[in-house]
Order: C-alpha cells, then structure tokens, then sequence
C-alpha cells in the first residue's frame, strides 16, 4: 500500500481508495470520506456535515484531483447520522443526480430528525425531561438539534440498499452487512477477496463510538451493539476504513476491545445506582461537567441506553415518579 499526502494531510492514498478528510465544527474535528474510482465514474462514500469549510474542501479536493462533479457516479452511506450524511444531497445536486444509496432503517430516521415537523425533534425532548435534563437546558438542547437540518439540507433522494445484494464501491463489490447500535441501520461494506472493510463508525480506533438511544427505533441499542461487534470480529480484515481517525488492520482486536469498555462502563454506572438517580445525575457522574451541548445530548442518550441495559439484565430497576424516571440497583 502506497501513501501520499497533498491539501495539508488532508488527501491519502491507499491503493486505489482516495480517504479524504472532511472538517467538522465539533471535537471530533475530522470525518472520512472515501472516493473510489470505477470504469463508470467515482463511488463517494459519506461525504461529510454540510459547512461552508467543507464545501470549500470538497471543491479544491477534486480539482486538485481532476475529477468534476459530474464524475461523481454514486453516493453510499454508511449511516444516518449528519456528519456522513449532510453533504449527500448537495453532492447529488452538484453532480447532477448521482442516486444516493442507504439503508431503508437510516432513511427513515433521516425523515424523522431532518424531515417535515421533525417528529424525532419532540420525542428526545420528551425522554431528556423524563431522564432529568434540567428546564433551563432544554432551550439550547433543542436549538443544538435544530441547528442540523441546515447541515444535511438539501435532502437527497434516496435509493434503498438491498441488504441481500452486494453493493459495487469503485470497480469492486462489497457485501453490506447490517451493524446495528451506534445507528440502527448502519451499514458496513466487505470485500472478502481482499479482506477490506468499510466500517464507518462501527468500529473506530482509539475512541468509542457513541451508543444512543432514540425513542421508537431500537428499544435496547447497547444489547444490538454488543452484538454486531461480536459478528464483525469473526470476519477476516485486513484493512478497516472507519469514518474517523486512520485505517487500522486490528479489527478483531478492536472489537474485542469495545465490548469490555462497555462493560467497564455498565460496571460503572451500575455503581452509581445505589441511591435512586436520574440518567442525567448519572451522565454528569460519567462524563463530567464540563461537556458542551452537543457532548451533553449524545452522552444522555448513551447514558440512558447503558441503564436500560442494566435494565434488562436485571442489575437496576426504575421507578417513575412525577414524571422523572430515576434508576437504582435491583
């Protein structure tokens, strides 16, 4: 495997797969996309969260690269969430109308979060009030989620991936394997031949991938993370592409590695349950104080996945009084 770098290390080679690291305005600071080259055109695999830097990156990426828009021949997302999937209808309008594809579970919380009214939009507010949020956060919570129907707008249209069917990335096909539990309906993309994987933010190295819950879509999220980590670390890979940080070799290791963390965090949560406490009383004894509104929503709603876990595995009961649900050792 060959490297190389241009656009200040934005731009590396592997082989043939051109990941390109797209900015984004939180700590995380980077997402991966990936640019795969076919007889036909490009396969794009999640391009990034709309911003002006990033249009700006993607505009000198590919000229830099000689490749138009309009080579562009597919858009293929990995998952949901906004920081893979808020580029893909300005990439499809820029292009001309390159099919953007993802599972049918990601497009219908895409209409759920993004979409007319924006459902999901009420229901979280519902579930942070209930697990404790104090009233005088939930002005700037709600303002943090409506601040991302900028960021994936212009909605794309979308063509379903057929989970049965191999998926073509480039000039290859790929197997879509359904991992669900950091999003229900994440995706990742494996080519036995050469044991590669395109592993968007199931598996990442060196961080945790977020487990949250969303009210309606994935009763226990933990638990179907749990088990796609377990299946993933049966394949054989010899290069994982994740959505953040670098390409890695060491999934199996990885795995194995995300499923005792979880487990040392439902240890550590379960001890803080020996007196009644909301998930928020328990998310600030996990994560800390000092986290911003956007950290403080997802480490509620993985806090609150970790306690249904504990939930259900009969570790902790919960109790409902007045309309705040508290949690404590069964």
């Amino acid at each position: 495997m060959s490297s190389r770098l241009s656009l200040s290390t934005t731009v590396t080679e592997h082989g043939d797969v051109l990941q390109v690291k797209v900015p984004l305005p939180f700590p995380l600071r980077f997402v991966n996309s990936y640019l795969l080259p076919g007889p036909g055109g490009w396969t794009l695999i999640d391009p990034g969260l709309r911003t002006e830097a990033a249009e700006l990156l993607w505009e000198s990426v590919l000229a830099e690269r000689g490749i138009r828009f309009d080579h562009i021949e597919r858009i293929v997302l990995t998952h949901h969430h906004p920081d893979h999937y808020g580029l893909a209808g300005w990439f499809q309008e820029r292009s001309g109308g390159a099919p953007v594809l993802m599972s049918q579970t990601a497009w219908e919380q895409t209409r759920l979060l993004w979409g007319e009214g924006q459902p999901m939009t009420e229901k979280l507010m519902a579930l942070f009030r209930t697990n404790g949020l104090p009233s005088e956060l939930e002005k700037t919570v709600r303002e943090n989620m409506d601040s991302f129907v900028q960021a994936v707008s212009p909605q794309p249209q979308v063509t379903i991936i057929d989970e049965a069917q191999k998926v073509r990335l480039g000039k290859d096909d790929y197997e879509p394997i359904h991992t669900p539990g950091h999003a229900s309906g994440h995706l990742i993309f494996y080519r036995a031949e050469t044991a590669t994987m395109f592993c968007g933010d199931h598996v990442l190295p060196q961080i945790s991938p977020n487990v949250s819950y969303l009210p309606g879509i994935d009763e226990n999220p933990l638990a179907s993370y749990m088990a796609s980590l377990e299946l993933i670390s049966r394949y054989e890979v010899r290069l994982a592409f994740p959505g953040h940080r670098e390409p890695f070799a060491h999934l199996q290791q990885r795995a194995k590695e995300l499923i005792a963390h979880h487990r040392q965090r439902l240890e550590s949560m379960r001890v803080l349950l020996t007196q009644p406490r909301t998930a928020y009383d328990v998310c600030r004894a996990a994560f800390g104080e000092k986290l911003s509104t956007h950290q403080l929503r997802f480490a509620l709603s993985e806090t609150v996945a970790h306690l249904i876990w504990l939930r259900e595995q009969g570790a902790a009961r919960c109790t409902e009084r007045d309309g705040i649900i508290r949690y404590e050792q069964q």
